[in-house]
């Protein structure tokens, strides 16, 4: 019994080898194992970004008419204005009406006095009326000339018609011996040369009536040249009283009796009242799509207004052309000169268009992608997209987006490069 017992003691007992510990462990190797396999061959890899859903904005991309337009601020400008502008100079001697003053056609506004102008035109009417005097008196010995031809030949026919009888009587008296030949002789030598000199007497005054003719019509085309002459050297004092050209609203700048004013210097406009056009200054980016004929609308006191661009004006000034647009139907009323407008001009037809509204997430990306919300909200996810025409509330979707989905409309400044943005509201 004792050695049985001794022996039984000394016995080796046999381990397990798969233990509950040890199969835990080789559980959780193994999970972690494909763990890691799904994460490198299945799961997202993209970049995540958690943004606080409450400093987001987020817009729905619609299906409507689009129109692209721009937003233009102008001034309201008299529709006909005429200037009032120096023809001669001299300096102020009477201010007779003020800016802002209501005139009439032929209104005298003030009166410049120049006292070289003055001896000026003095010395011009002088020579004038020398010249004037001299056509006179050329015209006048003219037509004496012509008269005194007609007197002469009017005592060439009295002679001849007192000789013609003698003449006939001595050729009676002739042949029949009655008288001498000397006598008759004296009697035809006198009635032939009258008879001569009649001819050429006629042939001069012939002459001189034709010539006499061609200078008297110059002479008279000289003369009333130089009246007009005369007129217009009259007028010139008349350009030192400055008068109202028509009806409307007067609008000088700042002048002084004894200031000086210079030829071809602005004094003013005259503004027609009632009568009013915008003038727009755009960016020189839209000259290409600005064109004469388009229409803008123009808010104003509840109502809107149309308005058409008559007219473009090519000088371009610090990156900005002008446009004059004139009202269509009717001018809003209480509107005055100087006062600044908001208008939309429209660059072209209403279409249908798929439309994002607009935001600051164009700064960020140049519309060529942004984030849109998937389905339940959670996570919003980088998309490329195409966009093209834009007004102030929308841009016009080429590719990309369709009707109804979710889009991040605000600033993508702090999403940096991250594909994915999860959505939540934090605390």
């Amino acid at each position: 019994m004792g050695a049985e017992q001794e022996l039984g003691m000394d016995r080796k007992i046999k381990k397990k080898k798969w233990t509950l510990k040890r199969l835990g462990s080789i559980s959780i190797i193994a999970l972690f194992i494909v763990f890691v396999g799904y994460q490198l061959l299945f799961a997202d890899k993209r970049s995540k970004l958690n943004v606080d859903s409450r400093k987001i904005s987020i817009s729905t991309v619609s299906k409507g008419p689009f129109q692209e337009w721009i937003p233009e601020t102008g001034a309201v400008v008299p529709k006909n204005t005429i200037f009032l502008d120096a023809i001669e100079g001299g300096i102020i001697q009477e201010i007779i009406l003020e800016s802002g003053a209501m005139v009439e056609k032929g209104d005298v506004i003030l009166r410049l006095s120049n006292s070289n102008l003055q001896l000026d035109v003095l010395n011009r009417e002088a020579q004038l009326y020398e010249q004037i005097n001299l056509l006179r008196n050329t015209r006048l010995s003219l037509q004496q000339n012509s008269l005194n031809l007609e007197t002469q030949l009017a005592d060439i026919d009295y002679q001849l018609s007192l000789l013609r009888p003698q003449y006939d009587r001595f050729v009676t008296l002739r042949d029949e011996n009655l008288i001498s030949d000397r006598e008759f002789e004296e009697v035809a030598e006198n009635f032939t040369f009258q008879k001569k000199r009649k001819r050429l007497t006629y042939k001069q005054y012939r002459q001189d009536s034709i010539a006499a003719i061609y200078q008297l019509r110059e002479l008279e085309a000289s003369e009333k040249r130089m009246m007009r002459s005369l007129e217009v050297v009259g007028q010139i004092l008349d350009n030192l009283v400055i008068k109202a050209p028509f009806e409307g609203q007067l609008s000088t700048p700042q002048l002084q009796i004894g200031q000086s004013i210079g030829v071809g210097e602005r004094l003013g406009q005259v503004d027609i009242v009632g009568s009013y056009k915008v003038r727009v200054g755009i960016d020189e980016l839209y000259l290409p799509k600005i064109e004469t004929g388009l229409i803008a609308t123009y808010p104003y006191s509840g109502e809107s207004y149309k308005l058409e661009i008559t007219k473009i004006y090519p000088t371009i000034n610090n990156g900005v052309f002008e446009v004059d647009m004139e009202f269509i139907d009717k001018v809003p009323e209480g509107i005055k000169r100087g006062q600044s407008t908001r208008i939309r001009i429209a660059l072209g037809n209403l279409s249908e268009a798929t439309l994002l509204p607009v935001g600051g997430f164009y700064q960020d990306t140049g519309g060529n992608w942004v984030y849109v919300l998937e389905e339940g909200g959670a996570r919003a996810i980088k998309k490329s997209i195409r966009l093209g025409r834009w007004n102030t509330e929308n841009y016009e979707v080429l590719e990309g987006l369709t009707a109804g989905d979710k889009v991040i409309t605000s600033s993508y400044d702090n999403f940096g490069d991250n594909e994915i943005l999860l959505l939540k509201e934090n605390e």
